[in-house]
């Protein structure tokens, strides 16, 4: 099932897509699925992210590969940091190049979406507090995080967390789930979720005993190598298997004035 949050008509809903039809769903779905009637044609609403997350919780150094390439040891315990909500935007809504970087990087990564309050959840029960699966882009200013030795400000200027376009509830095994990134075409990442160091259930635990997940927050597991640059004009596209395809163009801080559109 995927579910979706678009807008239509200046108002904000959320729906559940069936082949080119949106089903209206009566409340967010972390309420339950109940729908209200109403149908839309998927063309004529603007998908936008489909969750609205109070936090959004990431993955440092989670695949080996990616450690690798970045010359750093594995972890012994999940690396996490935060991005902030204002960090976050819809399919097609554009990244912003942010003047104080001369190095902004795509990270294709498989986000995990918080169904429920959860707080100490065991690993056994770890997949009962998932919503669904999304994709996400990662996006890092490279040079600021080197520079600063931590990754706040790298990773959390605005438009710096394209999530989307929608949560998938059943993508299969999510550790089968393929993990790609594509810059104008070109692939430039390939992996799958098999390949994490902490996988899922582990993430959900982990994280779960530091701070209390709500619904709509989410989980970005991480990105493998192939890590890169991108320009203003790009268009970087993040494909997970089984879960979908989310689309975003790069554009310089000198043409927009409202960068945010989630």
């Amino acid at each position: 099932m995927k579910i979706i949050r678009f807008l239509f008509k200046d108002k904000t809903h959320y729906g559940i897509l069936f082949g080119e039809t949106v089903r209206i769903l009566a409340a967010p779905p972390y309420e339950g699925l109940n729908q209200s009637g109403q149908t839309l044609p998927l063309d004529a609403v603007q998908l936008l992210a489909p969750c609205e997350p109070s936090k959004i919780i990431a993955l440092g150094l989670n695949y080996r590969d990616h450690a690798e390439e970045m010359r750093l040891a594995l972890p012994q315990e999940p690396l996490i940091f935060m991005k902030p909500s204002t960090s976050v935007i819809g399919p097609e809504a554009a990244i912003v190049y942010p003047p104080q970087s001369r190095r902004v990087d795509y990270e294709a990564e498989l986000g995990l979406v918080i169904g429920r309050k959860a707080y100490q959840v065991p690993e056994s029960k770890a997949h009962d507090y998932i919503l669904g699966y999304t994709c996400v882009n990662d996006v890092t200013a490279r040079d600021l995080q080197k520079k600063d030795g931590q990754f706040t400000r790298s990773k959390s200027f605005d438009t710096f967390c394209p999530l989307g376009p929608w949560i998938e509830t059943d993508p299969g095994d999510p550790h089968k789930v393929s993990v790609e990134s594509y810059v104008n075409g070109q692939r430039r990442q390939h992996s799958h979720a098999g390949n994490l160091v902490f996988g899922v259930a582990t993430l959900v635990n982990f994280i779960s005993n530091i701070m209390t997940l709500l619904p709509g927050d989410v989980i970005a597991t991480g990105t493998p190598s192939g890590v890169g640059p991108l320009q203003p004009g790009d268009v970087v596209e993040i494909r997970l298997g089984g879960v979908g395809s989310l689309r975003n163009p790069v554009v310089s801080h000198e043409n927009t004035s409202s960068p945010r559109s989630s």
